[in-house]
């Protein structure tokens, strides 16, 4: 499995932004090989409706079949990579407006993801309890300082990141932690006519 795959044509964009289809990417990732009869057990979602967003996940190249093949519907699908990228910016149009229809979609599938373990958060244990982030911190940074801020953060995160697909990598007791990193510009609240804040 290659480490990351970027998505630049608008179409490829449009088509990862379905629900559906970042689970079922997401599954390959961390279960490894699955049919479309057993993505469906996993997401409740129809055998034909797995069936069909495999292939459109092939299509953009983020799944392919695994080897050896089955037939129809037990055809085993793979990631074809750890992680999926795309632009922040673009000049032109047609990607820029895809790419951010692609970032809300995520940003909204996080928040009902984190909604959901914030309601069973109650059923951790204490130690997992207080391990937990949830904080932010307002900085007045330059793009240059973000941008920075953010190597230096990935530089710590990657020294876990091996263990997402090797499990022997994992200490006991490890279990699996979306760590999320959104920094985003406020936008600046209106001047009144006197020209002041």
């Amino acid at each position: 499995m290659e480490d990351k795959v970027r998505l630049t044509d608008p179409k490829a964009l449009r088509a990862y932004a379905h629900p559906t289809r970042m689970a079922l990417a997401g599954l390959l990732r961390r279960e490894g090989p699955l049919t479309a009869t057993r993505a469906a057990e996993l997401t409740g979602e129809s055998v034909a409706s797995c069936s069909y967003h495999l292939r459109i996940l092939a299509k953009y190249g983020l799944a392919e079949e695994a080897e050896p093949g089955g037939p129809g519907r037990e055809k085993p699908w793979r990631a074809t990579a750890q992680f999926t990228d795309w632009p922040g910016y673009s000049e032109d149009p047609a990607v820029a407006e895809a790419a951010q229809s692609l970032t809300l979609a995520v940003a909204e599938n996080y928040f009902h993801r984190m909604a959901r373990a914030q309601e069973a958060r109650g059923e951790l244990p204490r130690e997992w309890q207080e391990a937990e982030r949830f904080t932010d911190s307002t900085l007045y940074l330059t793009p240059q300082e973000l941008a920075e801020l953010g190597e230096r953060i990935d530089a710590l995160v990657r020294e876990y990141t091996g263990r997402a697909t090797d499990p022997v990598l994992r200490p006991a007791g490890a279990r699996r932690v979306p760590y999320l990193q959104i920094a985003f510009v406020e936008p600046e609240p209106p001047r009144d006519p006197g020209g002041t804040r």
